[in-house]
């Protein structure tokens, strides 16, 4: 699957039932290439004209199934991403 397939889908987190948005980036782990994360905008300031103050690191592990549409994540609390 190609980076610019995963970004036309949705993530949703089962724990929540709540959309976390789409995702915009992922995080790989440049000494054996393996995706150690999907990345998803985080809550926005005031609305999405304001930007974001963050954005959620989704770890691999927590990835429940990759759909046509949608990816189902199991996570209690969204992480930012390391910096």
């Amino acid at each position: 699957m190609r980076l610019c397939e995963l970004r036309q889908k949705e993530v949703i987190n089962v724990c929540s039932c709540a959309s976390m948005g789409c995702v915009i980036d992922v995080d790989i782990d440049p000494q054996n290439g393996q995706v150690l994360a999907l990345i998803v905008p985080g809550p926005g300031r005031f609305s999405t004209l304001f930007g974001r103050d963050h954005e959620c690191l989704i770890p691999w592990h927590c990835i429940c199934q990759i759909g046509d549409e949608i990816i189902l994540v199991e996570l209690k609390e969204p992480h930012p991403p390391k910096r």
